[in-house]
């Protein structure tokens, strides 16, 4: 049955919000603190959905888009609706200002979820009279081509909020994964802060180039990461699974480790010679056009992905 679903904050991340929503049957209802950042959204997010039908990866744009309604006040676009989906600034001050009016005016039994990239929601939403149903659902940018999203409660957040939320996401389209305990940056982030601080190492030392050092990444382990992750990959390098990678190659992971611990902070010289690099292979004039080519890329996988479901359902 088709419910109304809220988004706060029409930039990049909540135009994506509103097409998971949309693309699944439910009413959007669109709020910003600017007009203007409202009144551009629309036109941005049909172009997205346009790229979506030419993919086949929806029937109709002018359907889901008819489903998504710009809203005065986030009063208004609360009403009726059934989760809310925060997406403003990642600061403290500002998600303090937003959950705290969405508590007033949200319906008893909404849920307030946060879009947060690594701000855990016990520093918001503490001295809310509807605490126990607050939460982050952290997604990976852009959610309407990348699925999964990370569930994560404060400590006071109803266990049956989180399961609620859960299988919302899941109704939705998207691939809700549980994180269990508060922790900053949740799990995508803690694991792409590990690949990057190692990927700043590597090409501060000169041990390799930013272009090779993607190129490691795209076409070497991202090619496995596409369809399964880090543990099920080692529980398949090894005749005997999981236990049997940890025999052979533990060892050498830990002495890589050790290497690894020295923190590092992003220097200035180090991010010069990236930003160079990377000027070089792509001009700054060209980024816009490179992120277009980037989602219709996802697109594509997305496509091949869902085609290509198997016995194991992976």
């Amino acid at each position: 049955m088709p419910e109304t679903f809220t988004v706060a904050g029409a930039g990049l991340i909540g135009r994506a919000w509103a097409i998971v929503f949309a693309r699944a049957g439910h009413a959007v209802r669109l709020w910003d603190g600017s007009a203007d950042a409202l009144a551009a959204a629309i036109p941005l997010l049909r172009a997205n959905l346009d790229d979506l039908e030419a993919q086949g990866l929806i029937d109709s744009a002018a359907e889901v888009a008819a489903r998504v309604t710009p809203a005065d006040s986030l009063g208004a676009a609360l009403e009726g609706a059934r989760w809310m989906q925060e997406c403003i600034a990642e600061t403290v001050e500002a998600k303090l200002g937003l959950f705290a009016e969405a508590d007033r005016y949200a319906e008893p039994d909404a849920i307030l979820a946060s879009s947060s990239s690594s701000i855990t929601a016990s520093k918001y939403t503490e001295d809310l009279d509807g605490r126990l149903r607050c939460l982050v659902a952290h997604p990976v940018n852009p959610p309407y081509l990348v699925p999964l999203v990370e569930i994560c409660p404060a400590p006071w957040t109803d266990p049956a909020v989180v399961q609620r939320a859960r299988q919302t996401m899941d109704a939705v389209g998207m691939v809700p994964v549980a994180v269990n305990t508060e922790v900053e940056g949740f799990v995508l982030n803690r694991l792409q802060g590990a690949l990057l601080a190692e990927a700043f190492k590597l090409v501060a030392d000169g041990v390799i180039s930013a272009d090779d050092l993607d190129k490691t990444v795209k076409d070497g382990l991202g090619l496995r990461w596409s369809f399964m992750g880090p543990f099920e990959t080692i529980d398949l390098n090894a005749p005997g699974g999981v236990a049997d990678y940890c025999k052979r190659y533990g060892g050498i992971y830990e002495r890589l480790q050790a290497e690894q611990a020295e923190v590092r902070v992003w220097d200035d010289d180090t991010v010069a010679r990236i930003e160079a690099e990377r000027r070089r292979t792509l001009a700054a004039d060209r980024l816009g056009d490179r992120q277009v080519w980037r989602d219709r890329r996802l697109m594509a996988l997305l496509k091949h992905k869902r085609a290509a479901r198997d016995e194991f359902g992976s």
